[in-house]
Parts: structure tokens; sequence; C-alpha cells
């Protein structure tokens, strides 16, 4: 393969910055561009050299450290050099322009990890828990990607793969040698692992829900009247003044986004403009928007102002978000409370209810642990369980089911050994596209293309 080169760190000014290379060309390059302080050094894997790069007229670039790899023993299995350079771009872009003078082309988006898998240091599903493991937001789900980085979905496929290998080498027993064991003992046999193995794929399918949740995180749209309490509640979540606090009705028209976690989970916190009639053409833009965002979000928190009797207008969005998954707050606990309203609210819906004081901080424990508990967050196991969080993965595993299926009606209408076969084969043959042993060449690059050059 040609000799790759790429920056590997992030673009702006840095204290080191790094020039990767891999290919059977990277020593070469490295001795034409690269001067050690101790050139009687011979180049070994796993070490580091200090000197400098100097450019076609020996002149210095600049002072590095080069890392040493050798193939078969790195991180593409083949030669390797990684250039510890000072992290200014000017220097890091000269330094890779030497690169590619010498002999080097520069590499794709993903190429250093896509050769890594063609040169079958690690399969598929562990290259794609490199992207996520960058992109990880949270703690819980850098946890996920690093065990499927060690190969905790490869070991589920295989162990699957493995026990279906074993009903194969059956069914060709039977096949070839019919007098040993009748069809019908080897039918009950296979079903039970079939079935045993289906029951594997739907654990793993089913972890789907707590990965999504832990990959894209949840969606919550906080909703109500204006001035009772909306963008404080947001303030005080997010531990500093975000969104503009105002006794005048109708401050906030547009929505506010921000991403915090809350119990290691992702979430998407939008404050929207109050919810109300109104003539003004601008604040009506915003209260239809309120009420799209307030539809499209995973949970609404309505909160009211609970120092005041619930008016039409609160009835309103207690109506709206009857049939949706909510939480209702009563808020300004710190000033006279309507015992009310607790009744009101009751007559239109059946969500949970909190008070709190959004301004003085009180009740904001109740409300994480009760978004927790309705998102099931603290039954996600990201220790010992395997969580999909790749819908690619999800999609093959449920064909698997479904090829699984197929496999056990074939038994129970007493079809052919050879048909039971061609079933089992194609439960192997979705779960391989998992790992990337059969999978086409046009999914491999679309994959590695969501890579950042370098990586």
């Amino acid at each position: 393969m040609e000799t790759i080169a790429a920056i590997a760190t992030a673009p702006g000014n840095s204290s080191i910055g790094i020039v990767r290379l891999s290919g059977d060309k990277s020593f070469e390059i490295i001795k034409k561009i690269f001067l050690p302080k101790n050139p009687n050094r011979k180049i070994k894997g796993y070490t580091m050299q200090y000197g400098n790069i100097i450019d076609e007229n020996k002149n210095i670039v600049d002072e590095v450290l080069v890392s040493f790899f050798k193939e078969n023993s790195s991180y593409t299995m083949e030669d390797m050099c990684e250039i510890n350079t000072h992290g200014g771009m000017v220097i890091i872009n000269k330094v890779l322009e030497e690169c590619l003078k010498n002999g080097a082309r520069l590499a794709e988006p993903g190429e250093f990890t896509k050769r890594a898998f063609l040169n079958g240091r690690i399969d598929l599903s562990q290259a794609e828990a490199i992207i996520e493991l960058i992109n990880s937001k949270t703690d819980k789900e850098a946890k996920v990607s690093v065990k499927q980085l060690n190969g905790s979905i490869l070991n589920d496929i295989s162990n699957i793969k493995n026990e279906l290998l074993g009903v194969m080498a059956d069914i060709e027993a039977n096949i070839d040698y019919p007098e040993y064991e009748t069809e019908e003992i080897i039918n009950e046999k296979i079903y039970e692992i079939l079935k045993i193995n289906k029951n594997k794929l739907l654990k793993l399918s089913n972890s789907f829900d707590s990965g999504k949740i832990l990959k894209e995180g949840i969606r919550i749209a906080i909703i109500g009247k204006p001035n009772v309490g909306k963008s404080s509640l947001l303030n005080t979540i997010l531990k500093e003044d975000r969104a503009i606090v105002s006794d005048i009705e109708g401050t906030t028209r547009d929505s506010i986004e921000e991403d915090i976690s809350i119990k290691g989970i992702p979430i998407r916190i939008v404050d929207t403009a109050g919810i109300r009639e109104t003539s003004d053409t601008i604040e009506a833009i915003g209260v239809a928007r309120s009420l799209n965002i307030s539809e499209e979000a995973d949970l609404n928190i309505a909160i009211f102002d609970n120092s005041k009797i619930l008016d039409n207008q609160d009835k309103m969005i207690l109506e709206n978000i009857k049939n949706k998954k909510s939480i209702i707050l009563l808020n300004k606990t710190d000033l006279n409370e309507v015992d009310e309203n607790i009744n009101i609210i009751k007559k239109y819906c059946d969500h949970e209810i909190l008070k709190i004081s959004a301004k003085n901080n009180i009740g904001l424990e109740k409300l994480y642990d009760l978004i927790e508990e309705m998102f099931n967050m603290n039954i996600i196991d990201v220790d010992d369980s395997t969580i999909l969080t790749n819908i690619r993965h999800k999609n093959q595993i449920d064909k698997a089911i479904i090829s699984a299926d197929r496999a056990m009606q074939t038994i129970n209408n007493n079809l052919p050994m050879d048909i039971l076969a061609i079933e089992i084969k194609q439960i192997m043959q979705d779960l391989a596209e998992i790992t990337g042993e059969n999978v086409s060449e046009d999914i491999i690059n679309e994959i590695f293309s969501k890579f950042c050059l370098g990586k």
C-alpha cells in the first residue's frame, strides 16, 4: 500500500502537534527529512528519537520527537512514524508538506483505522467503536465505546457463530451419515440451540434502547406560560446565567438549547418561549415554535407558578401535555403556595408533580432522580452487559433474528436438512456484516468517511 500522512491533532494552536505516517516507505521518508541528534542509533519499534525536521535545503523546520512503530506491532500493522512537533499550525503543515514532498500521499478520512481493519488488527465493530469513543459526550457513553473497542460485540457475535458452526457440523454429519442419529433427535437439538442463540440476539437488540439514550441523549423541553420560571430553571440546571430572567412577561421569544449531562446521560435541554395567546406577531411565532418543540421532545418539563391559581392558559398547557411523557413542576415554593393547584392538575393528567424553587435550587435533585427513573437510566449496566449504540449493528442483529425464526420454522415444517442449512448460513452472514467478514466495500468506505483526517 502507498505510504500515507496526515495531521493527527485537532486544528489550532497547541503545545504539541502530531503528524502521522503509515506504510512501507515511512522510515525511508523519515530518513530524508529527519536529522536525529544521535544519528548512529538504529531504528527500533516502540522507540523515540530527538532531532530536527529539515527541508530540501537542510533548513531546520522544527525541533521534534519521532516515534517509531514496526509493522505487525503498530496501530495500522504497517511501519509507522509519529512526528511530535510544536503545536503551531504553520509548523505542523510545513512538516506534513515535507512528508508529502518525499513520497507520502495525504491520507483520506479514517484511512489509518481503515488499514488497521483491513490488516486484521481490529474488526469493523471495533473500528466503529473508535469513532464513537471520540464523539462520546458522557462517561457512560465512553465506557460503552471502550468495551466495544475491546471486543465486547465481537466476542458476543463470535460465540453465537461458533455455536452455529457446531450446528452446521451436525447437519453435515447427518446428511453424510444418517444412520448414526435420527433426523428427529438432530432437529430437537438444533432447535434448542437456535432458540438459545435467538434469545441472545434479542437481548442485544433490546439493549439498543439504552444505547440510543447513551449516544443520542434525551431531548427535554421546558414549557410553560411567560414568567413562571422557565429561564430560571434552565440557568439553575446549567449553573450559569444562560437565559435572561426578568419580571417582564415574554422576555424569551425564541428557544435556547444547551447540552448537559444528568446522571451520566447526555441531555439536550430546550428553554422555550412562554406559551400564551398573543397579538404580537414575533411572540406568536415563538409560541408556535414552543408547541412544536414540545411535540418533538422526548420529555416535557411543564412548569407552573404555584404562588398563583392556575388559569386558562395553564389549563391549555395541561391539555397539551396530557398524552405526552411529562413532569409537572410547581415552582416558586419560596412564596405562598396555592394548594388547589394540585387538584386542578389531576383533573387534566396523572403526570408526576414536583414542588421546586428554581430560584433557590430547591427540588432539583428529585427532578434528576425522576428523569433517571422514567428513562430507566438507573438500570443501564455499562460495566457487565454489551450495549448496542450503532444502528447498523442493531439492523444486522434484527436480520439475524428473522433468519433464526425462519430456521426454526424450517424445523417445525419438517423441511429437508439442506434447507435448514441455508437458513443457518444466512444467520451467520447477517452477523458477519457486523464484524466486517461479509460486508461490501461501499459500506466500509461509508463507515470510514465519518472519521477525521489522521485517525
